[in-house]
């Protein structure tokens, strides 16, 4: 499960490279800059983002539950931060706990998804937005966070359904972005730079997984 939200899953300050880009520093490749600063501002201009509806989902059979707005960071991905990587989470308790954190303001952390034993699929922030879950600032501007109910010391809770459940979501947001079905696309929290999480665990089966998304990516396709 992500961690309490730390500075660099904060909201960017405006200007900041603004700054430097005036700066001799800067002198070299400031339009570059510039032109990235300007691109995920715009989509901050009141009017200008995407049209959202309450309570839509981005994976169909999806159930919507709302997380704190303190745990997530309003974006228009993907054209504001491009979204290229799947961050696969376990959740160190219930289903009902990983909600309840997740609707927690104080908890400061929250995946995009939470996948039930029995493979049932809830969504608490949508994809266009940056949730706080990797422990890394760039990594959550460029993911989709799952989480999966169980313990990593439990290989018994990570059922069939919940395997099949989470590989074809994983493989729908393949396909919706573009991200490659490989290793290093889809990846574990463990294996997020700086992070302190170990999961999602020795008893996750990486091979089973990945051929499951690549099942369900064909047959999507």
């Amino acid at each position: 499960m992500g961690q309490r939200k730390a500075s660099k899953d904060g909201d960017r300050k405006v200007g900041r490279r603004a700054l430097l880009i005036g700066g001799t520093a800067a002198a070299v490749g400031s339009a570059v800059l510039a032109r990235d600063e300007l691109a995920r501002l715009w989509w901050r201009v009141p009017g200008v983002e995407k049209p959202r509806e309450e309570g839509e989902v981005d994976f169909a059979g999806a159930r919507w539950v709302a997380a704190s707005d303190e745990n997530w960071r309003r974006a228009d991905r993907p054209d504001d931060y491009g979204i290229d990587m799947v961050i696969i989470h376990v959740t160190q308790g219930s289903f009902d706990s990983a909600v309840k954190v997740f609707q927690d303001p104080d908890h400061g952390a929250a995946a995009h998804y939470i996948v039930r034993k029995d493979g049932h699929i809830t969504q608490m922030i949508r994809e266009l937005d940056v949730a706080y879950h990797a422990g890394n600032r760039d990594y959550n501007e460029r993911s989709v966070g799952i989480e999966h109910e169980g313990f990593v010391d439990r290989p018994q809770d990570l059922t069939d359904e919940m395997y099949e459940a989470s590989a074809r979501l994983t493989a729908r947001i393949c396909a919706r972005y573009d991200i490659p079905v490989d290793r290093e696309h889809i990846i574990g929290h463990v294996e997020v730079p700086g992070t302190d999480h170990t999961d999602p665990g020795e008893h996750w089966d990486w091979d089973r997984y990945m051929k499951l998304v690549r099942e369900a990516r064909t047959a999507q396709a």
